[in-house]
């Protein structure tokens, strides 16, 4: 409804300026709207849905309205509104109950503080922070399964700033949930030079995708953001449908050690993507590490680079994953392990850590960050403040040791401790205690044996007034 009402408040401010602009020249107003963003049938318009508020069948016209609204814009909105039912008595209730929320809900975004038309609120991304906002609540409310398509804002600038995305670069999100990674990487490149692209399994959370760029001015098609299982049937090719396509920068936080992610097929997968080794059919984490890689440009001047996100246990667990480990640093592709707290992503209190790989390494080392400790706490979930992100941007920056945060390991280090990346293994972060003052502790021990003979004498006194002695 948001998205809806946003699309109808820029019609009409459009619709309005050209009316000053060009009187009563319908015909004149109408082909120069052709030009919007998005074509808005009348029977779309927020404001008529309005007006058909009381309407018994309201649920049946907002269907409509939307329905219509994607056969206009097939190339930005077809299947996005496809999941969507607003007569549904399943979701909604039954038909009187359903009629007075949907009226209600129509009658809370005609309110006149929520007029979006551009010309009231300028440049400020007040929709796209909006929306944001209510993905994250939704997120917050749908327990395990919100980590499938939320990545807290805080994380995904992190990412943004480590891979520092630049203008003409190609940004990709293989399992991008609701687009918010693809957001901050986009927002980060500072101008409009960059094209994003995506995919995702999920048919309702591709459709939060798509919203979600369009309510951030994120310029995208259907051809840029699509549908399917990245692992099982990637759709973003190359000119050579036998080919995948390759971007500067690619970004994820794909589902935590996924199940039955196809490895039944990885060995013959026609993109080669799994040719260091197919990983274990339950653990799919570095089914999505080696997709990512093989999208990225092999050419180091077009700096190819890689941000994921994982569980920790990517970094020592043995068997294939261990093998295709090893071959990713003898590569000398990966740059960077990054630590992060606990408890930061919806559905899970895990701790995670950032990968980062390069095409374009200037030597074999490798950063270790330990940014476990650095966090606000919260009652529910905890969050990297801006002190904390910037501290590991330096970290990443200056690649230099600083002693209980981060140390810079060569391969021959990392190969003597069997290519297993935990970090504590590089990262000391032991707290020297203090000496123990044994004088002290045998006359506290002493002090403390006294107080207990007393306390038994006294005990022995009570028991005999109760007669209960021996």
């Amino acid at each position: 409804m948001l998205f809806l009402k946003y699309i109808s408040d820029v019609w009409r401010d459009h619709y309005q300026q050209l009316r000053a602009e060009l009187g009563d020249d319908e015909e004149g107003i109408l082909r120069r709207m052709r030009y919007e963003r998005f074509r808005l049938p009348p029977q779309s318009d927020f404001y008529t849905l309005y007006d058909q508020r009381t309407a018994p069948n309201i649920g049946e016209l907002i269907n409509t309205g939307l329905e219509k609204l994607e056969e206009q814009n097939p190339e930005k909105l077809a299947g996005v509104f496809r999941n969507i039912d607003f007569n549904s008595e399943a979701n909604l209730g039954r038909t009187k109950q359903r009629n007075e929320r949907l009226r209600h809900l129509l009658e809370d975004f005609h309110d006149p503080r929520l007029d979006m038309r551009p010309s009231r609120i300028g440049d400020l991304d007040v929709i796209g922070n909006a929306y944001e906002y209510l993905i994250e609540r939704f997120a917050s409310g749908a327990g395990k399964k919100a980590g499938e398509f939320y990545t807290p804002p805080e994380v995904s600038l992190l990412i943004a700033e480590l891979l520092d995305p630049q203008p003409g670069e190609l940004i990709c999100d293989p399992a991008c949930g609701s687009g918010s990674l693809l957001i901050k990487c986009a927002r980060h490149v500072g101008s409009n030079d960059y094209a994003v692209y995506g995919q995702e399994a999920n048919g309702a959370t591709w459709a939060l995708c798509m919203m979600n760029m369009f309510l951030h001015a994120i310029n995208v098609t259907m051809h840029n953001i699509r549908w399917a299982d990245t692992l099982k049937d990637p759709q973003l090719l190359g000119a050579d449908p036998q080919s995948l396509r390759r971007f500067n920068v690619v970004v994820a936080n794909p589902p935590f050690s996924l199940d039955k992610w196809g490895a039944e097929a990885a060995a013959t997968d026609r993109f080669g993507r799994f040719r260091r080794g197919v990983p274990p059919t339950s653990k799919g984490d570095y089914a999505f590490i080696s997709h990512m890689i093989e999208t990225t440009f092999l050419d180091p001047q077009q700096h190819g680079r890689v941000g994921v996100i994982v569980p920790h246990g990517v970094l020592f667990r043995g068997g294939a994953e261990g093998r295709i480990r090893q071959q990713l640093i003898e590569e000398n592709l990966l740059d960077a392990v990054i630590g992060l707290p606990d408890n930061l992503f919806y559905g899970t209190g895990i701790p995670a850590a950032i990968l980062i790989f390069r095409r374009d390494k200037a030597d074999a080392s490798v950063l270790f960050v330990d940014a476990s400790r650095d966090f606000a706490a919260g009652s529910n979930q905890n969050t990297l403040r801006p002190q904390d992100r910037a501290r590991i941007v330096a970290a990443y920056r200056q690649r230099a040791f600083v002693d209980k945060y981060a140390y810079v390991a060569d391969r021959a280090e990392i190969a003597a401790n069997d290519y297993n990346l935990n970090i504590p293994r590089y990262v000391d972060t032991f707290e020297a205690q203090p000496p123990v003052d044994l004088p002290a502790v045998n006359q506290q021990i002493a002090s403390l044996r006294a107080d207990l003979h007393t306390l038994e004498s006294q005990m022995q006194t009570y028991l005999k007034e109760l007669g209960l002695d021996g």
